[in-house]
């Protein structure tokens, strides 16, 4: 039987294997969470750089937030990482969730970069 660590590889690597398959030349939205805070960055791939990056722990220093690790945290990382790229020019991303699933903080992060403008 496969640990956790095991299984997480498989998802990671089965995302990111359909992400380069597609080739699509687009910016990459990757998420990160830990147990207190969700990241988000825009990577482009091509040139190796991160285009923009926000997080819970900078939403909690601009924003009143309590908690840094709920739904609500994840919303409003996903508007600012939105607003972050659209200043730089990006509109259309590609998601990678990594080995997460599209559930709870990462499905939360990613409706409200849609609603933000971020075409993906």
């Amino acid at each position: 039987m496969a640990n956790k660590s095991k299984l997480f590889g498989r998802r990671r690597n089965r995302v990111r294997y359909k992400i380069r398959r597609t080739g699509s030349g687009r910016a990459r939205l990757t998420v990160f969470r830990s147990g207190k805070h969700i990241y988000a960055q825009i990577v482009d791939d091509t040139t190796r750089s991160t285009l923009a990056s926000a997080s819970s722990a900078d939403a909690a220093k601009s924003d009143a937030l309590t908690k840094t690790w709920n739904l609500e945290a994840a919303a409003v990382v996903g508007k600012l990482i939105a607003e972050r790229a659209l200043e730089k020019g990006v509109k259309q991303v590609v998601f990678d969730r990594g080995g997460y699933l599209y559930h709870g903080r990462v499905k939360a992060l990613g409706d409200a970069a849609r609603e933000g403008g971020l075409q993906f």
